[in-house]
Parts: structure tokens; sequence; C-alpha cells
């Protein structure tokens, strides 16, 4: 394959259809990045700041700051936790578009509407609901119809829509700052009723996962599902055989537990929830929504000129940044783009760090050396962190359990993501810890622990089917050895063994099947 992305010779029918339907469901990602990046340009706005404002110089305490921009993440918490009843009863297509056309609306009209703290609030908090449920079910939208070769890569683009949406925030909000009227806020939030049309519009006439429709016992909805995302009649081998093999994988992992909660703690699983809570929640520790979030207002207090364009400019960095990041997690690998990350974002971290803190932010020289190591930073974590959490996140885990500890994981994002965005104004203001520049000791700190975190838990996921990252879990140990691991288990031939050999584990029953092969090649000589 060289360096190209190309689907493989050997794999029959188109895989466009399955890619365009994977890259327009991350169109839900705008709404996410959309909504948290306008907060950061309102909250700076002289027309906002005078009309919401609870005190006599026009200015926010640190509690209101806290509230009115965490009140979105404590909303994305609970959505997000919503997210697997949703997805498992509802389907995920269903649960996407009805987040969306309902919930998430409501949240856009009580926001447009309000001129006080408390409607504002009220609509952020729905907003954020409906934010939580669509970042959970998106990816597991995109895991569950892409083709395994490009899967990485289509789900990454999550995180690239993620970015378009605080790219566009930032443009508006810039567009709008000088008004004095009502619209300096109103346009910027009521422009996100275009981003809900969009996704629903599309949602009503894209197909079921065929995984959640296999769930649901509906074989031959599945193989009429499988077969357009494949561009395949329903009777092709190719299309008989991938569905033999979902059912069959599922089938088996039922055989050996349930679909319960509780489920999701117990054995590899347990251990793969562990690490996509922990990968989920470090992403955020990196520090990326402090400068999202809060970047204008840090950047005016620190006496940066230009705080508005500066927002524009790191918002641009993350959208090219996110380019390379989809190319590489299909060329170096999960393991590998999430250590180089890591590493590079620690020593931008550091660098801005002690840059601020040993020249002050009012030296000209001290400004341009951290606004750009600020970039170089938001470009390691969009080509990195940023979509390579949700692919592995994506990857993880058993049909069975998938939308649980899916909702979980993203439930982890969405709770650190509130923790950060409530405890930063009193970590950086003046009357409070007033870290100024060295809050990036903390986050080059948190950098630091991702690099160890990559090294010891994260099993390389490249190349392989939904249903064989059980295989890889049940046989490698050790996260620094999955690279070595090759597909030995056919789900399908399992489903033919006998009731004593179907409580074996993983391991043994690839010894089985590579001595069944060995013993069938040699009758074959």
């Amino acid at each position: 394959m060289g360096w190209a992305l190309k689907k493989p010779e050997d794999v029959p029918g188109a895989a466009w259809p399955a890619i365009a339907i994977g890259l327009f469901v991350a169109f839900g990602g705008v709404l996410y990045g959309y909504d948290t990046g306008t907060i950061s340009g309102i909250l700076a706005m002289p027309y906002w700041l005078q009309t919401f404002s609870t005190t006599p110089d026009n200015t926010l305490t640190a509690s209101q700051d806290s509230l009115i921009v965490s009140i979105l993440s404590a909303g994305t918490f609970f959505g997000a936790l919503l997210a697997a009843p949703a997805a498992d009863f509802l389907g995920r297509r269903w649960g996407l578009f009805l987040s969306a056309a309902i919930v998430f609306n409501l949240g856009v009209i009580l926001q447009t509407a309000s001129t006080g703290q408390d409607l504002l609030i009220a609509g952020r908090f729905f907003a954020g609901l409906a934010v939580g449920l669509i970042s959970a079910m998106i990816p597991l939208y995109q895991s569950e119809t892409a083709p395994k070769w490009i899967r990485g890569a289509i789900v990454g683009t999550y995180q690239l829509a993620i970015t378009i949406g605080l790219f566009l925030a930032a443009i508006v909000n810039y567009s709008t700052q000088g008004r004095m009227d009502s619209g300096s806020y109103r346009i910027p939030i009521a422009v996100q009723f275009a981003w809900s049309l969009i996704l629903c519009g599309g949602l009503l006439v894209l197909p079921e996962t065929p995984r959640f429709l296999i769930k649901q016992d509906k074989h031959d909805q599945a193989a009429k599902s499988l077969a357009r995302l494949r561009r395949l009649d329903v009777t092709h081998p190719a299309v008989v055989e991938e569905l033999a093999e979902i059912q069959a994988n599922h089938n088996y992992e039922m055989s050996i537990g349930t679909a319960s909660y509780a489920e999701c703690f117990k054995g590899t699983i347990g251990k793969r929830l562990a690490t996509g809570c922990l990968l989920q929640s470090l992403q955020q520790l990196t520090g990326v929504n402090f400068i999202f979030y809060y970047g204008t207002q840090y950047f005016r207090n620190a006496g940066f000129r230009n705080s508005f364009i500066i927002q524009v400019i790191t918002n641009s960095v993350n959208v090219v940044s996110t380019f390379p990041g989809l190319y590489l997690v299909e060329k170096m690998g999960r393991r590998n783009l999430l250590l180089m990350g890591a590493i590079g974002m620690c020593v931008c971290q550091y660098i801005v760090a002690i840059t601020g803190t040993v020249a002050g932010t009012t030296n000209q020289a001290a400004q341009n050396t951290a606004i750009a190591f600020v970039c170089f930073y938001i470009f390691f974590f969009a080509s990195s962190w940023g979509p390579v959490a949700w692919v592995v996140t994506g990857e993880l885990y058993p049909l069975k359990v998938r939308a649980k500890c899916l909702s979980m994981t993203t439930a982890s994002n969405w709770l650190l993501n509130w923790a950060i965005a409530y405890a930063t104004p009193y970590m950086v203001n003046a009357q409070y810890a007033n870290l100024q520049s060295k809050v990036f000791f903390v986050w080059g700190s948190f950098c630091f622990v991702c690099i160890a975190f990559v090294y010891f838990m994260i099993y390389e996921t490249k190349g392989l089917a939904l249903e064989q990252v059980d295989e890889l879990y049940g046989i490698v140990g050790k996260a620094w050895q999955s690279k070595k691991f090759r597909p030995q288990i056919a789900f399908v031939d399992v489903a033919e063994m006998d009731g004593d050999k179907r409580g074996m584990s993983l391991s043994q029953i690839a010894e089985t099947q590579e001595r069944k092969r060995s013993v069938t090649h040699v009758d074959k000589v």
C-alpha cells in the first residue's frame, strides 16, 4: 500500500458509500465544537457583559464565569450516560436524530431568547445534554459502519468536525463582537439551528448500522444495511461472510456473559473500559479546552493584543492540523501516533509555561514565543490525541456492551471537561490562585503522564475488525506486545464447537483452531 490510503485489492465492493456516510455523520461534531467555541467569545463581548453582568463594573465573578461555561459540560456528562440506553433502544440513527432535533434545538431556543443568566444557563444545560448524547453515538455509528482498513480515519473525522465547529464559532464571534445590540450574542447562538437541520436531514435517509440490527435479531435488515454500505448484493459471499462473523462473535460474547452494566467491569472488558475512560480523561487534562474555552479572555487579561484574532489563529491551526492525524492514524497506527503527540504536547506546554513565567506576558518577544508554541501544541494535539482518542474508544468494545462502554468513556471526557471549565477561573484569576502562565506547567505535567499511559495501556488495533479486538485482548497480555498480534480465530468456526469447547478462553480457542488448520494442511498434502 505504500503511503497511500487505498482500498486493499482483496476487499470486494465499493468503499465510498460507507466512507461518505461516516463523513456525513461526523458533521455532528460541528454542534459540539461550535457550541464550545461560541461561549469563549460571547463572554468577552461588551454588549453581552452590559446585559448579563450583575456587577457595577460590567464583569463576571469567577463563580458566574465558571457556572456559565461549565454547565454545558455538566449537561454533556449526563447526556453521554443516557446515550447507551438511547442507542440500544432507539437505534444509533434515531438516537442521533432525536438528540439533535429535539434536545439540542430546545437548548438553542432558550439561549437565543435569554436576556439574563438563568435562561442562558438552562439553555446551555439542554444543549450540553444533546451534545453528550451525540458525542457518544457518532463514534459508535461510524465504527459500526466503516470498513476496517480505513475505520480510524473515518472515526477521526469526528474530531475534524469539532475543530471546524470551533473555527466557525471564532469567525462568527469575531464578526459580531462589535455590535452593541442583542445580535452580538444571539446571531452566534442562533446559527446553531443550521447545523442541527443539516444533520437531521441526512439522518432521515441514512441506514441503521448492521451490527445494531444483528443485536436486535433483525438479520434480514442487517444484510440489507451491510449490502448498502458495501455496494454489494445481499447474497454476495463477502456480505454473507461478514454478517456471519458479526453474528457468531455476538453469539459467542452472549454465551459467556450478559449485556449488563456489571459485565462492563469484568475481565478484559473491564481493562478496556479503564483504558477508554483514562484515555478520554487525559485528552481533556492535556489542557486543550483551556485554550478554546478561556483563550480569548486569557490572552486579553494577560496583555496580549487582538485576543479575538489570536483565537481565530489557534482555531485555524486546530482545523488544518487534524488532517495529518486522519492520515497518520492508519499509517503510524494508534499507539505510535498517541505517543508522538504526547511527547510533542509535553515539550510545548513546558516551553509556554517557562517563557511566560521567566519573561512575563508583557514582553513582546515572550508573547510571540508563547503564541507560537501554543500553536505547535495545538498541532500535536489535533493530529494525535484529538482524533485518535475517539478512534481508540470506538474500537475497543464487544457489540453486546459497546454502547454502554462508549457512553461511560465519553462521560469521562465530559466530566473532566466540566472540572477544567469550572476550575480554570479559580486557577488563573488574580484574586485566587493567580497561576497565569504557570497553569501551563499543570497541563504539561499531565502530558508527561500521557506518555507513560500510552506505553503501558494502549493496544494497537489498526487493521483489525471490531470482532478481532476481542481476540487481541484475550490473547495479548501487555500493550507493548500488541503490534505482533495476528488474528487466528474465526468466530463462525467457534459457533460450530461443542458446549465444552465454547467455555474455553480465547487463547485456548486460538490454539485449537491453529492445530486444526495444521492438521487439515497436512491431510491435504
